[in-house]
């Protein structure tokens, strides 16, 4: 057969399935690491709570059947351990069905995870890793050659996400048409890298040519990926230096990872391909019934693309098989942290006795360098984040978080750089404040060494403790 299989992208394959092996591995990790404190039993959105709620129909997850910490734990490191396993190549030594079924565990394990994480899961980059890692399943492995199919649904994943990240962004915010939203994207994005500074500091004239290369990128480029070798070839890489781009200047989870995932699957890397069996017929009829399935699902988000009304980031099924994705429609302009502090004192005082808890990723003390995070994700960092944009987006999980912090929650302060109460003695009252935060200048840096000046703005949440009631944001 074939008009099934396309040999000459056996490289291609091999070099996408080990990346996104990657990216699943360090999907797991993530979720192992944190998910005690934001939905274990005892986490701010528990599972528990949540699953008596909803049902398996719209949220299909193994936690329906079952949750306990350290079963969630345990489905987490199974998680890490396939992925490790694929990334070292062992569905090359599997009859194809068992290399498929292998590719099935990490996206059903990773689906019952999102499916129960809430808020804390509510990200464009889990569903398109479960798009993507969908897709995967039918790919084969060295028994068959690659079905064209596949190939062609990767790239109309990769089409979907810059092309719908390009119109939102032409419809969104004036500023994207003036090509300045860059004037102030590298200061006010979610979590700044350990490069962002010098890149908000670029000149006014190289933001407006960040721009434009972006509209290029989303709107123009991803059309040839439709178009014959070596187009689609260069196209793919292009996308890949933009996409590295991206990384030098923030940290943006695996967004920008899965995204040069699906680019190397659109490249035809030089190579004689093995010699391998004629598909199957079951497989042709599986990998067609698939393709089907996932063709039918695209008309929805198909029809949200091309509408004045587009939405990022949404699945429109439970099974998140085909989805809509978009990146920063609007840009802020100014930035807002909420800086969290603590108090050992019985009775508060109003600018004494505070000490300030770090977070790991987001802007705390003026004085302290951004890292590099992705792209492994600082869930709870993130979320702070849109807390600042507006209380509403921290009202299910702030108040939870505070209390956790007066508890000295070990799960909690896990999550945190560094807490400044000893294990045995937490703080008496926590409260919460909005600052304004710039970029130093040049000079400032070279005078002070803070990356950061910050301006007082408001109260987020007054002095509160245990015996209290919790107020909101």
């Amino acid at each position: 057969m074939d008009w099934f299989t396309a040999s000459e992208y056996w490289l291609s394959r091999l070099v996408f399935q080990r990346a996104l092996a990657t990216v699943y591995l360090v999907a797991f990790l993530t979720a192992a690491l944190q998910f005690r404190a934001l939905i274990g039993e005892r986490g701010m959105l528990p599972v528990p709570r949540f699953v008596a709620r909803v049902p398996f129909r719209r949220a299909p997850s193994l936690f329906h059947l079952h949750y306990s910490d350290r079963f969630f734990a345990a489905c987490c490191w199974a998680g890490c351990a396939v992925s490790a396993a694929l990334l070292a190549g062992l569905d090359s030594l599997l009859p194809t069905a068992g290399a498929m079924a292998l590719w099935l565990v990490p996206w059903a394990l990773y689906l019952s995870i999102v499916n129960v994480g809430q808020t804390w899961y509510a990200f464009g980059w889990e569903s398109l890793l479960l798009e993507v890692g969908f897709l995967a399943v039918f790919l084969g492995n060295d028994e068959v050659a690659p079905p064209v199919v596949v190939l062609f649904l990767l790239r109309w994943i990769l089409f979907r996400l810059e092309f719908g990240a390009g119109l939102i962004k032409m419809r969104g915010d004036p500023c994207w048409r003036k090509l300045t939203c860059l004037y102030y994207h590298h200061e006010t994005q979610p979590m700044p890298g350990p490069l962002s500074w010098f890149f908000h500091r670029l000149p006014g004239p190289l933001h407006r040519v960040e721009a434009a290369a972006n509209h290029v990128t989303q709107l123009v480029v991803p059309v040839l990926l439709f178009t014959p070798q070596p187009v689609a070839t260069a196209a793919a890489a292009l996308m890949i230096v933009t996409q590295l781009w991206l990384v030098l200047s923030g940290n943006f989870s695996w967004l920008n990872w899965i995204t040069i995932v699906l680019a190397l699957s659109a490249i035809r890397f030089p190579g004689t391909p093995p010699p391998v069996a004629a598909a199957p017929l079951w497989y042709v009829c599986v990998v067609l019934a698939a393709a089907a399935l996932v063709v039918f699902l695209s008309y929805r988000p198909v029809l949200n693309m091309v509408s004045r009304r587009q939405v990022m980031n949404r699945s429109f099924d439970p099974l998140h098989l085909v989805n809509t994705y978009g990146a920063f429609g609007s840009i802020s302009r100014v930035r807002y942290e909420v800086v969290v502090e603590g108090t050992l004192d019985a009775v508060p005082r109003a600018d004494e006795g505070w000490r300030e808890y770090e977070f790991r990723g987001k802007p705390g003390d003026p004085r302290r360098w951004p890292r590099q995070f992705a792209p492994y994700h600082l869930r709870l960092d993130w979320l702070m984040w849109f807390a600042a944009l507006s209380p509403a987006y921290a009202g299910e999980w702030f108040g939870a978080l505070v209390e956790r912090l007066l508890e000295n929650d070990r799960d909690t302060l896990r999550l945190l750089r560094r807490s400044p109460f000893p294990p045995d003695r937490p703080p008496r009252y926590v409260r919460a404040r909005l600052f304004r935060y710039r970029y130093t200048t040049w000079r400032e840096l070279r005078e002070t060494g803070a990356c950061w000046e910050r301006t007082y703005v408001r109260e987020f949440l007054p002095p509160t403790r245990l015996s209290a009631p919790l107020g909101g944001p």
